[in-house]
């Protein structure tokens, strides 16, 4: 009895303890988040100042009025929200078709595919014969750069084939002797039930396709055809935030400094990705299988 008091003890001190460095590495990894909300959200010249930690002293929406009234950040906006929506669609559809050519048993040389893929996860060209190849394609200074490369990735086809092979064998039959095809059944019976690994892949392959800057950097000259991403890392890498704020309207750069511009414009990258978390978070704690078939 002694001895169960004491473990009981001991594991309320671990929960405790647990707790506490939970609650610590919380804030350690959303501190610097809301520092910049907060930074973003005060007027420019007060901040300059210092001493803005937890709450804007002087609130002020300038920054973001500058960022929504430069065209240049609004056409990169508009060409990320383009690639990452086309991107997603492209990538998803082709490589989940390549994925259930995989899972099948009757695939002739489905091993000697898998070894030439596995390698290639592991080892690439490089940046330059990767350069001459894009360049060869006649993608450089085309929007399809961002599509085509990206368009499949053996290590989301692992993904997708792993997830395949659980489906029942049952629900493919019933749909063959229903007189559908290969194509039909993929489309109509195994996307249906694989909702949860399609969010996913989806999700992850949209995250890369919005924060993927180094595309529109090595790729892209007409700057057109830059994403959100490509445009942030030249304001921080080369302070053209100063260049923004001479080009912005009169009376409309007075309260803003390329700090809180870089702040603003960060808010702005982020924001997207970050709402669309959540609405895509069921998908993964739970399946469409359950109960989908009887046998």
């Amino acid at each position: 009895m002694i001895s169960m008091k004491r473990q009981t003890k001991g594991e309320f001190a671990f929960e405790i303890i647990n707790g506490i460095l939970m609650l610590a590495i919380c804030f350690i990894t959303l501190y610097p988040i809301w520092y910049v909300v907060v930074n973003a959200f005060n007027d420019a010249n007060d901040a300059m100042r210092g001493g803005i930690y937890w709450w804007p002293r002087e609130f002020s929406l300038e920054s973001f009025k500058a960022v929504f009234n430069s065209k240049g950040i609004m056409t990169a906006m508009g060409v990320t929200v383009a690639k990452t929506v086309l991107g997603v669609l492209v990538h998803v559809l082709f490589t989940s078709m390549v994925a259930y050519a995989f899972s099948r048993e009757e695939l002739y040389g489905r091993k000697l595919y898998m070894i030439i893929g596995t390698i290639t996860m592991f080892f690439g060209g490089g940046l330059i014969p990767t350069y001459l190849l894009i360049r060869n394609l006649h993608l450089l200074d085309n929007f399809m750069v961002y599509i085509i490369p990206a368009a499949f990735s053996f290590f989301d086809l692992i993904i997708f084939m792993s997830f395949f092979r659980e489906i029942p064998a049952g629900l493919e039959e019933a749909a063959k002797i229903d007189g559908a095809n290969d194509f039909k059944i993929f489309l109509r019976v195994i996307i249906p039930v694989s909702m949860p690994v399609v969010a996913t892949i989806a999700l992850f392959h949209g995250v890369y396709q919005w924060n993927d800057y180094f595309t529109g950097m090595i790729y892209i000259n007409n700057p057109n055809l830059q994403p959100i991403q490509t445009f942030l890392y030249r304001v921080v890498a080369q302070s053209s935030s100063n260049q923004m704020i001479s080009a912005m309207p009169t009376g409309v750069s007075k309260n803003i400094t390329s700090q809180s511009l870089k702040l603003a414009t960060m808010i702005v990258t982020t924001a997207p990705i970050v709402v669309v978390y959540p609405f895509l978070q069921k998908y993964f704690v739970k399946g469409f299988m359950i109960g989908s078939i009887k046998g």
